[in-house]
């Protein structure tokens, strides 16, 4: 431990991000990134800002992008935050709307994020189990709480939580914030956005990361009751005024505009999860089910921790959690066609 750090330092525990490996013709199926580009109208966007206004600051609200997105939502742009990636925005709510001196709750299997923010920010939680299904349960959450947090569909599982459960846990906890984390919602589920305006409580965050292409422009988002969002604005205005440069807002913006796209690659990536589904199921694997772009898979047969090894072995990385509920499975993103395919063949030999 360092003489200059500050006292608290030495007892965190920080997230780890799944691998970027160096090497040149992986099958890279471990950090959920998308196959498919992002739309050519985000990528024409972000060129148009290359330029001599780079000398300039961007818009400290992002109101461009804002704009995008309540008119994508139909609500007020005063009902959207906008920050660098979903984690952060994330951060800037377990900072700004959890610290109340009672325990957050969580489910057990969830995104490893949540713990690492709460030891961050000295917030207690209670981590509930998910049930044998590996499904959140509505009732376990009507308790006392400081917060809620969990992402839907959940990660790494994929499970998705419907709309009406998520509607209890909000009737049960007026007097909290349920943050939805909806990192995930645009491969199958039905996002809470349209539940905001009859629940003050409710906050969801989402990433341009997964369905739209842009994991390398670091855009999230949250949408939620405008006193909600004036805490994550006074969290973000205390901490950095410019999360997001002049590219990221445009390409942003464009992205949530160019809805043709969206839902086309969207489609494609569902379409290769059930093709996915159906070959692992061939092959002897339990497949949790999944709305993500994503599959949570387990072989009765084989060891998971091998099984990836294996794989790495072949060129495919998929990723292995050391959890113990969840020791036994992999998380697989899916990918375009064919590396769904050489993901496929390589199990063929291994199991």
């Amino acid at each position: 431990m360092s003489k200059f750090w500050s006292p608290f330092v030495k007892d965190l525990v920080p997230y780890v991000p799944g691998e970027q490996p160096k090497l040149a013709k992986l099958v890279k199926l471990n950090t959920n990134e998308n196959p498919y580009g992002p739309s050519p109208k985000a990528i024409a966007a972000m060129q148009a800002e290359l330029g001599d206004s780079l000398r300039l600051y961007p818009d400290p609200n992002g109101e461009r992008l804002k704009q995008a997105v309540a008119d994508y939502y139909g609500v007020q742009t005063s009902q959207v935050f906008v920050g660098n990636g979903s984690d952060e925005v994330l951060a800037h709510a377990f900072h700004g709307l959890f610290q109340h001196g009672k325990p957050l709750l969580f489910p057990d299997v969830t995104y490893s994020f949540y713990p690492v923010y709460c030891g961050l920010y000295g917030i207690d939680y209670e981590a509930l189990p998910l049930d044998e299904q590996f499904q959140i349960r509505a009732e376990d959450y009507a308790r006392p709480n400081g917060g809620i947090v969990f992402p839907n569909p959940n990660a790494p599982t994929g499970c998705l939580l419907p709309l009406a459960a998520i509607e209890r846990i909000l009737q049960a906890n007026p007097d909290s914030v349920v943050l939805v984390d909806e990192a995930y919602i645009d491969f199958g589920g039905e996002t809470a956005i349209t539940l905001v305006d009859r629940y003050p409580n409710l906050l969801v965050t989402q990433t341009l990361s997964k369905s739209r292409s842009l994991a390398g422009l670091r855009v999230g988002l949250a949408v939620g009751h405008a006193d909600l969002i004036e805490a994550l604005e006074r969290i973000k205005n205390s901490f950095n005024s410019y999360p997001l440069d002049r590219m990221a807002i445009a390409g942003a913006a464009a992205a949530f505009e160019d809805r043709d796209y969206f839902e086309q690659t969207c489609r494609q990536v569902i379409a290769s999860r059930e093709a996915v589904v159906a070959g692992l199921q061939d092959l002897g694997f339990e497949v949790l089910p999944s709305a993500a772009n994503f599959v949570f898979a387990r072989h009765p047969g084989r060891d998971a921790a091998q099984l990836a090894a294996a794989l790495r072995e072949q060129g495919v990385i998929v990723r292995h959690f050391k959890q113990a509920r969840i020791a036994q499975f992999l998380r697989i993103t899916i990918g375009a066609p064919e590396q769904n395919q050489a993901l496929l063949d390589a199990l063929k030999g291994l199991v």
